[in-house]
């Protein structure tokens, strides 16, 4: 999840942003950052697991997936499992940080197409 993301979606939302074109930036957002995620993404024997990945949006947020019913341990993998002792690879929230440059352009430009809009332009 992004810091301030509830609160950038309320402004918007205040500020007459049609929510649909939103749900469009934050796919475009999840596809820009996908790239960077399926690089660090462990590969293994099988490559399953970055095979699974796979992007999703609302109006609220851009997704990034990892797992399916056939690769459960994705989770496990980000994040860990002290239990059984796995250490969390984070390669999703790693490869989310890298690409923030080239996805946040995208917030950047929603938010002066809505801002023009709004003033008439």
């Amino acid at each position: 999840m992004v810091i301030g993301q509830r609160r950038f979606v309320q402004t918007m939302r205040k500020a007459g942003a049609d929510m649909d074109d939103l749900k469009g930036v934050n796919a475009q957002a999840a596809e820009t950052a996908l790239p960077a995620v399926r690089s660090l993404a462990p590969h293994g024997a099988t490559g399953r697991l970055a095979a699974s990945l796979r992007t999703g949006a609302t109006r609220r947020a851009g997704v990034i997936r990892a797992g399916r019913k056939a690769v459960p341990y994705a989770g496990p993998i980000n994040y860990g499992w002290p239990a059984h002792h796995i250490s969390p690879r984070l390669f999703v929230n790693t490869g989310v940080a890298q690409s923030e440059p080239q996805w946040q352009r995208l917030y950047l430009d929603f938010i002066n197409r809505t801002l023009s809009q709004i003033q008439g332009e």
